[in-house]
């Protein structure tokens, strides 16, 4: 969390803005009083495609017929839409 004044979000309230996109919670002061949160809606940050291709890489491999034949022998053939 970070502490800035009333004025310094007034000159450059884009960065700020960006900052709180990227995950960061601001606290706005004035007179030297808090009187404002800024923070994201959701703390689910963004996942670049790279990072999502470096994650894959470490799953473990699946092979899909032996998959569908442990999941016929869970669930069963009968209502099954192929």
């Amino acid at each position: 969390m970070k502490v800035i004044t009333q004025r310094e979000f007034r000159i450059n309230p884009a960065a700020v803005v960006d900052a709180v996109e990227a995950g960061e919670t601001y606290h706005v002061t004035r007179n030297g009083v808090e009187v404002a949160e800024l923070r994201p809606i959701s703390r689910r940050r963004r996942v670049r495609a790279e990072e999502l291709v470096e994650r894959h890489r470490g799953l473990p491999k699946v092979e899909a017929a032996q998959l569908r034949r442990e999941a016929d022998e869970f669930f069963g053939t009968e209502d099954r839409v192929d």
